[in-house]
C-alpha cells in the first residue's frame, strides 16, 4: 500500500462576491478530487487547535500527523532547517521577509505595500541579505538568504518571548500596532527602522524601480521560534517517506520528521509551479521505495492573499489535473493499492486574505476498499453535509496510515 497527500494550501474558502456567491472549490472543475470523495470518506477537520493561530506551520504539522500543541516550536527554526542552518537548542529564529512599504516619514505611518517584492528574485533578495548582514552581523546575530523574499535572522543562546506579525496578515493596512514588541521587538523594530534607511537607494532596488517592480524598502521579522525535535515519521507510524514542496516551511518539517526532502526545478509555491514536475516526483518516490509522500501546493494559498479569485479556481483545477489524476493513474498502472488524501491546512479566504482557523475539508480514499459515501462533489458544504468530523486533525494520519 503507497500512502499520498496532496496538500492544497489555503484552499478552502467562504462564498465570494466574484464567484456569484460560491467558494473556489464550488466553482472550479475537479473531477478527480470529486470522484474520491464519492468512493472515500469525506468530512471535516480541526486542523488548528484552539488558541493557535492559524498558520501555515501549525496547519501542516498538523496534516502530516503531528499534535502542533506538543511539537510546534515557531515557524522560522523549520525554515531554517530546510535551509541548512546549523541551530543550538538555544538558538532562536526569526522568519525575515523583504517588504514594500508606503513611503510615510515615521515608519509608524507606513502602510504593508507588498509582502513579497512583487515575489523578487532570489538573485536579488540574496544581495540585499548579504549586505544588511554586512551590517548588522555580530557573534549573535547572523542574516541568512533564503528564497525569493522568504529569510532568517538567527539569535545566538537568545531568550524567546516577542510578539511579531506576519505580513501578509495586514496587506494593504497600517503597520501601526504590529510591529514587534516583547522579548527582542526593541533590537527587531530597530533592525527593520534601519534596514529602511539603508535600502533607500541600494543599486538592486534602483534597478528594481527602472522595470516598474517594488523595491525593498524594509526587513520584517517574524514567526519567532526555537528548533524543534519531532519524532520521526518511520518511527511514529512505521513508513518511509518524502515532501515534495517548494517552501522552506514545509520542507522543514520533512526534515525534522526525517522524511526526504525532493527539490523539483521549476517549483515556485505560485500558480506557475512546475506542477508536472511535482507530481512525477510524487510518483518516482512512491515506485522507488518510499511508502508515503507529502505534496504540497502552496498557489492555492497565494491566491487567496492576493485576492485573485480566478487564480484560486485554476489553482484548484491545476492540482486535480496535474497532480492527483497523473499519481492515481500512476499507481493503477503500477499494481500498486494505494491511500490518498486531500485537504487545504487551512482556508485562506478571498475576501479576508488571511487564514482562518476554520475546519477544513478532507477526503480519505483507498483504492481497495471503494464504497459510496453519497458525496457527488468535493466542496466545503458537502464535506459539512456528511457530519463526518474530526476535531483533533494530526488524527487523520492515523486514519490514513491504519493497516
Amino acid at each position: 500500500m503507497k500512502y499520498i497527500v496532496v496538500l492544497g494550501d489555503g484552499m478552502a474558502d467562504q462564498p465570494c462576491d466574484e464567484l456569484q456567491g460560491h467558494t473556489p472549490l464550488e466553482l472550479a472543475n475537479h473531477p478527480n478530487m470529486d470522484f474520491l470523495a464519492s468512493k472515500g470518506i469525506c468530512g471535516l477537520a480541526k486542523t488548528v487547535p484552539e488558541g493557535m493561530p492559524p498558520g501555515s506551520d501549525t496547519a501542516n504539522l498538523s496534516a502530516i500527523g503531528y499534535d502542533p500543541k506538543v511539537y510546534y516550536t515557531g515557524r522560522s527554526p523549520l525554515e531554517a532547517v530546510s535551509m541548512g542552518i546549523d541551530l543550538s537548542l538555544h538558538d532562536v529564529t526569526y522568519r525575515c521577509n523583504t517588504v514594500t512599504l508606503s513611503d510615510e516619514e515615521n515608519y509608524e505611518d507606513c502602510m504593508m505595500v507588498d509582502y513579497s517584492c512583487d515575489e523578487i528574485s532570489t538573485v536579488e533578495s540574496t544581495i540585499i541579505i548579504n549586505d544588511l548582514n554586512q551590517y548588522f552581523q555580530t557573534d549573535s546575530l547572523h542574516l541568512y538568504p533564503g528564497i525569493s523574499y522568504r529569510h532568517c535572522l538567527v539569535l545566538k543562546d537568545a531568550e524567546t518571548g516577542s510578539q511579531t506579525t506576519p505580513p501578509h496578515d495586514i496587506l494593504e493596512r497600517s503597520v501601526r500596532g504590529h510591529l514587534p514588541t516583547g522579548q527582542n521587538g526593541e533590537m527587531l523594530l530597530d533592525m527593520m527602522k534601519k534596514s529602511r534607511e539603508l535600502l533607500k537607494d541600494h543599486p538592486v532596488n534602483e534597478k528594481r524601480i527602472e522595470r516598474g517592480l517594488n523595491p525593498v524598502s524594509s526587513l520584517w521579522f517574524w514567526g519567532e521560534g526555537r528548533k524543534p525535535n519531532l519524532t520521526s515519521f518511520e518511527e511514529k507510524f512505521g513508513k518511509k517517506g518524502a515532501v515534495v514542496s517548494a517552501v522552506d516551511l514545509i520542507k522543514g518539517i520533512g526534515i525534522c520528521a526525517g522524511l526526504e526532502s525532493i527539490d523539483v526545478k521549476g517549483a515556485t509555491g505560485n500558480i506557475d509551479t512546475n506542477f508536472d514536475g511535482k507530481a512525477q516526483a510524487a510518483i518516482d518516490t512512491l515506485l522507488g521505495g518510499n511508502d508515503f509522500v507529502y505534496v504540497h501546493l502552496e498557489a492555492p494559498d497565494e491566491c487567496g492573499h492576493r485576492h485573485e479569485p480566478e487564480n484560486k479556481v485554476k489553482a484548484i483545477e491545476l492540482i486535480d489535473e496535474k497532480i492527483i489524476a497523473p499519481i492515481m493513474k500512476a499507481m493503477k498502472e503500477a499494481g500498486e493499492d494505494f491511500c490518498m488524501m486531500v485537504l487545504p491546512d487551512h482556508p485562506t479566504p478571498l475576501a479576508l486574505r488571511t487564514h482562518t482557523s476554520d475546519p477544513v475539508p478532507f477526503i480519505i480514499y483507498r483504492s481497495n476498499a471503494e464504497k459510496d459515501s453519497g458525496v457527488p462533489r468535493y466542496t466545503e458544504a458537502t464535506a459539512a453535509s456528511t457530519k463526518v468530523y474530526e476535531p483533533e486533525g494530526f488524527r487523520l494520519m492515523e486514519q490514513l496510515i491504519c493497516d
